[in-house]
């Protein structure tokens, strides 16, 4: 009984001591909170460049102290469903709603000295990322924060950047 208290313990507080250790208070101070996007561009095999949630996408990033993190990236014009109800949308309807749309949830850590972000994906807008871990290189300069996606919904060679600012 002894030994399986000890082992819930250390099972208890061990995620809550390892994201204090990833996360100084400096870091801590950069990261944790809210985050308005600013731009999604994703990058062709060829070198060319598009605008997936269109030139000016809407958005929430957050980032808690708890180690927690949500996403959410919507194309800032999107068509109405017609119906009033989102189970008799039209085929265009739902392809427009499906593709003008990004999110997950999970928990992350930040690795400064690497300038990586990793977001352990719980669950996603996109089911194939589900369980899956998404590596982020970043910047992060007056309050602005970028990084690239190089495993993205859109799949083979295509990468993304996306561009944040804190509220």
């Amino acid at each position: 009984m002894r030994y399986l208290m000890c082992v819930a313990f250390i099972m208890l507080f061990t995620p809550l001591r390892a994201q204090d250790l990833r996360l100084s208070k400096k870091t801590r101070k950069q990261f944790v909170g809210t985050w308005s996007l600013i731009a999604v561009e994703n990058i062709n095999a060829d070198g060319s460049k598009t605008l997936p949630y269109g030139e000016n996408p809407v958005g929430l990033l957050v980032f808690t102290d708890a180690g927690d993190y949500a996403i959410q990236i919507l194309k800032a014009t999107r068509p109405k469903v017609s119906a009033g109800d989102k189970n008799k949308a039209t085929p265009d309807e739902n392809l427009a709603l499906v593709q003008g749309n990004n999110s997950h949830f999970g928990t992350y850590t930040v690795h400064p000295e690497k300038h990586t972000i990793t977001f352990n994906v719980q669950y996603a807008f996109y089911p194939n990322w589900e369980g899956d871990v998404q590596l982020r290189s970043y910047k992060l300069e007056n309050n602005m924060l970028s990084y690239v996606v190089t495993n993205t919904t859109n799949g083979g060679a295509v990468t993304a950047t996306v561009v944040w600012k804190k509220k």
